[in-house]
């Protein structure tokens, strides 16, 4: 039974309204303050005794909370004696701030599905709840106490605001005597035995976190010291950062687990802003206090400049000219263009645009497979390949290798009945250079207790031998120091070097997290790809907020064929911190290889125009939605989508003007779209109508298309630096320009 009942008054001010719960020191009661503005509080039982010496010294050992202020830490106004009228004892009682709300426990099961099972607390929700509660026990740590209890139940979430309320289990670090209290399935298993710590406390808010988060069934007994396997819990599935975290911050080693309430609130911050970027589809960036920026963005140049010609079909006499065949000009095509020799294998070995496949060797569909059409081509063209294809007659032969550069598709131009072997497919996009990127990955921030941090703030500027004379005169040894001579050797390919310092590193620092992630960027330099993916999924562990592990791995994973782990480690970087701009070239990168052009594109255009690489990832754009073109839509056919592609490229490379696109590449852009469209043009199997239509000042026929790029390689070669350059973009334009007829 309660001791106290409404109206009675303790220590002659605080007037009992009632019982509000019962704790593990006995009832919990609600009084009004008539001291002090009739405010509300709460008392709560200190000590059951009859003892009024150890009443006192209870008191007086207590007495520490009253002096912690912290918005997020329930307020202790006062310590009372209260003499029981029925049994004559005298009890203690703790004055509190009375706090309105609901408790993390109410607020868990409050929420029920339609079936009446409990609906977990949404990640973001939870996280937030967390950070205040590490705020909370980060203040009592410094105060060198130890919270020692916390849990769903003693946490209520007041306004716009989460408080600490049970405030009888907290204890100085330096206590070896008192009782310590604590939940099974919160408390850190190793308390038992070696008592509570920092690490304990930040281990009872990770398991709160798990509660709130996912049904966590068996808590209290088969998972009290463990976490369920992530592949049958939603939230680990959906969230691998907030699943990490976790993960480190119940460590069975209290050594492996935050060093900080601070460090633990960083991270669950930056899983925090991952969790709702990703959910929003706005970003959530911060500056990181372990990695400086990217120190660049690498293979922003995604395809390679066109070597020769943009259109395959448009280009007048150099299929004949080029194979020795001297292909007739065509007749009574619009506009008067010669087309390939019509009723005969052309040089290429497939018909003329609109012609039956001839069977050997040929290619049906307007002269690609399935259709295709070259469409803007691959990284080279028939003008550039080194060898025409296999002829498609009987017994006929090609050019060294067989390869067709300009079809770069899976599948090259068919083999004659001679048995030529098919050419390898051509890549779309350059492959990513894995060294370039693992030295332009974040930088580990110099740590600022480094005896030698002043001494390379000042050398920032320095590189290679340079910098490495300018580290032998630094006036102490550190790891700091040693640290950058290896990042030097790094960058100056001194793989023997680098190797010899990584190695005296490891021995001498084996746990430093920095050495771990120059571990995984020397590997990358020298190929050893299996060894970066473990040792930046080390820092992973170690840092689940952080992007720059993510970026990492999504690089490993990437040059080890792993495109679906590549997007996923890509797009979490991007959709949280859009100065991390290489994400987004990697992301586009393997969502091209996958065949993803339309996410490719929306990917390069989600690139702010704030960005230095803005132009960079427009002119990639552009590419991503005709490169290669005609080979990727050959089951729907190019049809109204592929001419509003061709239409928003051109509205790109138009617009690019203004964002300090010089103009030769300006001009070979559009000479890309033109080609395109008059390949598409030409076809004949495009559908829509597109009746007015103008692509970059050109109407979208093959006369106007023809003006266009004729326009655009005189340009060129005006602007050309050297005299065979410019005579080759003069014939270029030739081979272009619409025929007239005198």
């Amino acid at each position: 039974m309660p001791k106290l009942n409404p109206g009675d008054i303790v220590h002659g001010q605080y007037e009992v309204v009632g019982c509000l719960a019962h704790g593990g020191l006995g009832w919990v009661y609600l009084a009004v303050d008539r001291a002090v503005s009739d405010r509300w509080v709460v008392l709560k039982g200190l000590l059951d005794t009859g003892d009024q010496d150890a009443m006192a010294a209870a008191i007086s050992e207590r007495r520490f909370l009253a002096e912690i202020e912290h918005a997020n830490i329930v307020r202790i106004y006062n310590f009372v004696e209260h003499l029981d009228q029925r049994t004559g004892s005298m009890d203690g009682y703790i004055v509190m701030e009375y706090v309105g709300g609901k408790s993390l426990k109410e607020i868990a099961n409050g929420r029920r599905t339609a079936t009446g099972k409990r609906d977990p607390l949404p990640v973001e929700q939870a996280c937030a709840y967390g950070i205040e509660a590490l705020e909370a026990l980060g203040h009592l740590h410094s105060r060198n106490l130890l919270y020692c209890d916390f849990k769903v139940d003693n946490a209520i979430q007041t306004e716009d605001q989460l408080k600490l309320i049970d405030m009888g289990a907290v204890r100085r670090m330096d206590d070896d005597e008192s009782a310590i209290y604590g939940t099974v399935g919160y408390q850190a298993p190793e308390v038992a035995e070696v008592g509570p710590s920092v690490a304990s406390d930040l281990y009872t808010v990770a398991r709160t976190l798990a509660v709130l988060t996912f049904d966590f069934q068996g808590y209290t007994n088969v998972f009290a010291d463990s976490l369920p396997d992530p592949d049958n819990i939603e939230v680990f599935r959906t969230y691998e950062s907030f699943y990490r975290l976790l993960v480190r911050a119940t460590d069975p080693d209290p050594a492996r687990r935050f060093s900080s309430a601070q460090e633990m609130a960083e991270q669950l911050t930056g899983v925090l802003r991952e969790v709702v970027a990703v959910q929003s589809g706005r970003p959530r960036p911060a500056l990181s206090t372990l990695f400086g920026p990217e120190v660049k963005v690498t293979d922003t140049e995604l395809f390679a400049e066109l070597a020769g010609e943009v259109s395959l079909f448009g280009a007048r006499g150099l299929l004949g000219k080029r194979a020795g065949a001297g292909a007739r000009a065509g007749s009574g095509a619009p506009g008067g263009t010669a087309l390939p020799g019509r009723g005969a294998a052309n040089a290429l070995g497939f018909p003329a645009p609109g012609e039956a496949s001839s069977g050997n060797g040929a290619l049906s569909g307007g002269g690609l497979p399935g259709g295709a059409l070259p469409g803007g081509g691959a990284e080279g063209s028939a003008a550039g390949a080194g060898g025409a294809a296999g002829s498609g007659g009987s017994g006929g032969s090609g050019g060294s290798g067989g390869t067709v550069g300009a079809l770069g598709a899976a599948g090259a131009i068919g083999a004659g009945e001679g048995g030529a072997s098919r050419a390898a497919p051509v890549a779309m996009v350059r492959p990513l250079d894995a060294a370039a990127a693992a030295l332009a990955l974040p930088v580990p921030r110099v740590d600022p207790g480094d005896p030698n941090a002043g001494f390379l703030a000042g050398l920032v500027d320095s590189t290679g031998s340079e910098l490495i004379a300018a580290l032998g005169a630094a006036p102490a040894a550190s790891p700091e120091l040693r640290l950058r001579e290896l990042r030097a050797r790094l960058t100056m390919t001194e793989p023997a070097a680098a190797a010899k310092a990584l190695e005296s590193l490891e021995i001498d620092h084996h746990d430093d997290w920095r050495v771990i992630w120059y571990r995984g960027v020397a590997s990358l330099t020298t190929g050893d790809h299996e060894i970066a993916a473990l040792s930046f999924d080390a820092v992973y562990d170690a840092f689940p907020g952080e992007p720059a592990p993510k970026l990492a791995l999504g690089v490993c994973a990437e040059v080890l064929g792993q495109l679906d782990n590549a997007a996923e480690y890509y797009r979490l970087v991007w959709a949280t911190d859009p100065s991390y701009v290489s994400a987004a070239f990697g992301l586009a990168r393997v969502q091209l290889a996958a065949g993803d052009r339309s996410d490719a594109v929306r990917t390069l255009e989600s690139v702010p125009e704030s960005s230095i690489h803005y132009t960079a990832a427009r002119v990639a754009a552009v590419r991503s939605r005709l490169r290669q073109r005609m080979r990727f839509d050959t089951e729907a056919g190019p049809g109204t989508r592929f001419l509003d592609d061709l239409t928003a490229a051109a509205g790109q490379v138009e617009a690019l003007a203004g964002f300090g696109l010089d103009a030769v590449r300006r001009e070979r852009l559009s000479t890309e779209v033109l080609g395109t469209a008059l390949d598409w043009v030409l076809s004949g199997s495009h559908s829509g109508s597109r009746s007015g239509a103008v692509l970059l000042g050109s109407e979208l026929d093959e006369r106007g298309l023809r003006f266009g790029l004729e326009r655009s390689y005189r340009t060129l070669a005006r602007l050309a630096q050297g005299g065979e350059e410019r005579i080759e973009l003069v014939e270029r334009a030739n081979r272009f320009r619409p025929r007239t007829w005198v």
